[in-house]
């Protein structure tokens, strides 16, 4: 079986990821859906060969020591792809997200009109969430296309593993991955103070360390972008305070309170074309906001977005009520994506 040919037929055939599996059949994730291929089952030995033929000598012992890890490929004869490799009861396993090769920009991903202005903020957090798979690393990379196409800033990215490539336009970007070019976020983060950045890039805000010195940075005059796995708006804040002791909780409000720009949460949503369509919940730091951040009043962000749509704020259920009503996805679809399924109305 020859893999490289599967990787082509991935991307031609618009697959967000290509499934390998020893003993099994390779299988493609098309718009959400895992499809089996008619190919038949890829041998462990010609999975493990060209795995190996992947890796490094430094990516090699770190596969052997974690027995799993995420790193980037550039293949001449596919693409760029993303990969994951770990070990299970049948033998080696892969997965590989395609990356596309040209940058996404918001007009591509059909963003909200928002992350224009939320991208050449001066300084401050903006956090991009969502569940796995639902674009946060793709509007990350648009935020940051859009940055390098419109101001002459100094931007680093720490990254696990790299995935879109920038080239310098009218900003300088400097991309750090773990591992190869860094030990951890936070030691990239706590250096990347000292390199005079404009904006910092954190693919994902893990720990707490991670978390601490990001709120570091937007505190003291820079401009933050991250990602985190978190299901809505008043979940990321949750989350966020819930990493720290008790002790240090009231203060880590009131540094959020200040420091908030922005939340996007995200949802990819089948659509009537067969294809996907960005949901997203928008919580914005107005001076409303950041009060209820401070006086630890979560629960009454979600009233908050529901009725200031002048500060484009909104709810993910008003999202998915936008998308229905330009029928766009279906009543059914929106019903089972949305937090209050009784308040969509067809």
């Amino acid at each position: 079986m020859d893999i490289n040919s599967l990787l082509l037929r991935s991307m031609n055939d618009g697959a967000s990821d290509l499934h390998l599996s020893a003993g099994i059949s390779p299988m493609l994730r098309i718009n959400g859906e895992l499809i089996k291929t008619e190919l038949p089952a890829v041998s462990k030995e010609v999975l493990d060969e060209f795995l190996q033929s992947l890796l490094n000598d430094h990516q090699r012992n770190q596969f052997d020591l974690r027995t799993e890890l995420d790193f980037c490929v550039d293949l001449q004869s596919s693409g760029r792809f993303r990969v994951n490799i770990f070990n299970q009861h049948r033998g080696r396993s892969a997965v590989f997200r395609v990356i596309p090769e040209l940058v996404p920009t918001f007009e591509k991903l059909a963003t909200a009109t928002i992350l224009e202005e939320l991208a050449l903020l001066p300084r401050g957090l903006v956090l991009i969430t969502g569940p796995t798979g639902s674009g946060k690393s793709s509007t990350l990379a648009a935020m940051i296309n859009y940055i390098n196409e419109h101001r002459q800033y100094h931007l680093i990215t720490i990254e696990d593993p790299i995935e879109f490539v920038h080239k310098n336009k009218q900003s300088l970007i400097h991309q750090r991955e773990l591992v190869t070019h860094t030990t951890t976020f936070g030691s990239a983060l706590r250096a990347s103070l000292r390199e005079d950045p404009d904006v910092v890039v954190i693919g994902e805000m893990r720990d707490l360390e991670t978390i601490r010195l990001a709120l570091t940075a937007a505190e003291t005059g820079h401009l933050v972008l991250a990602t985190l796995h978190t299901a809505s708006a008043a979940s990321t804040i949750n989350r966020i305070i819930d990493v720290f002791p008790a002790a240090e909780k009231d203060l880590v409000r009131s540094m959020l309170s200040e420091s908030l720009r922005g939340v996007v949460c995200q949802n990819l949503v089948k659509n009537l074309k067969g294809g996907r369509s960005l949901a997203s919940e928008i919580l914005i730091g107005t001076p409303a906001v950041r009060n209820l951040i401070r006086e630890d009043k979560i629960p009454q962000l979600y009233s908050v977005m529901q009725t200031n749509s002048s500060a484009q704020m909104r709810t993910l259920d008003q999202s998915l009520q936008l998308l229905l009503d330009n029928e766009v996805i279906e009543e059914s679809v929106a019903k089972d994506k949305a937090s209050v399924p009784k308040s969509i109305k067809k």
